[in-house]
């Protein structure tokens, strides 16, 4: 399952920004126990460098990345770590 969930926000990724680099990290077996993981949704670490993101502040990024993973939040994903870069930035 842990694959299918990198491959699933992978590939939301790379179609929504066409990212020069991306990086999608399981961080899950670091919250074991942790009562947000009771549910089996998973943590999750990303690193996106995209032109799409220049010019944007932090929250204005976060918030595209979140729009992106759409229904994933409810049902895959229950942290999600995202440093979201511009080019000129990375």
């Amino acid at each position: 399952m842990t694959e299918a969930r990198v491959a699933m926000i992978r590939g939301r990724l790379e179609r929504e920004f066409a990212p020069s680099d991306l990086d999608v990290i399981d961080d899950s077996h670091l919250h074991r126990g942790h009562p947000g993981a009771a549910d089996g949704r998973g943590h999750f670490r990303v690193r996106i460098v995209s032109d799409r993101f220049e010019g944007l502040p932090r929250l204005a990024r976060h918030r595209l990345v979140y729009a992106a993973m759409g229904e994933l939040m409810q049902t895959d994903i229950h942290a999600l770590n995202i440093e979201a870069v511009s080019e000129n930035e990375s």
